[in-house]
């Protein structure tokens, strides 16, 4: 599935027609967990900032999820779902070379309506934790109203930045 530029020649076409300004800033969105293999550090500097989710990602039983695909999505036991997410979020935060964590907290419809308690503070640690020792900065998301009341509090007590945004 073709998402926007998926090679460093087709990003550099675009990057070259772009006229910088002081104005405005340009950022590259980083979709799903190839982007990495697709394009090169020096494509990615070109950029002023690279952002990201963990809203792609393929669980321990080898399916790639979209989580905002109903029929991509296999959640299964919410706990277990739950935990994987987690560790995909961490894993993200500490070895991908961005700048902002969006749509932080993202659940699929599935088990939205149970965010509070799946979101528990244990694992609202885990990320908090990670974030504050990448330093990445956390997405506040309006549209999805994500992260939690809780979960943002967590976040500034560990000195985290954030941002404002939707994706």
């Amino acid at each position: 599935i073709k998402m926007g530029f998926e090679s460093d020649e087709e990003l550099a076409g675009f990057l070259d027609d772009y006229h910088p300004s002081p104005f405005i800033w340009t950022a590259m969105q980083a979709e799903g967990r190839e982007w990495l293999d697709l394009f090169s550090k020096a494509s990615r500097d070109r950029f002023d900032y690279v952002f990201t989710d963990a809203m792609t990602w393929t669980n321990d039983q080898g399916k790639l999820m979209r989580l905002w695909i109903p029929e991509e999505t296999e959640v299964g036991d919410p706990q277990d779902f739950m935990d994987q997410l987690v560790d995909r979020i961490v894993g993200i935060v500490s070895k991908e070379p961005i700048d902002i964590y969006v749509n932080p907290t993202y659940l699929p419809e599935e088990i939205v309506a149970d965010y509070e308690t799946l979101w528990t503070e244990e694992r609202i640690h885990q990320v908090v934790k990670a974030l504050a020792q990448s330093g990445v900065a956390l997405e506040i998301n309006n549209r999805n109203r994500i992260p939690s009341a809780a979960f943002i509090k967590a976040a500034k007590e560990a000195g985290v930045k954030f941002t404002l945004g939707t994706n």
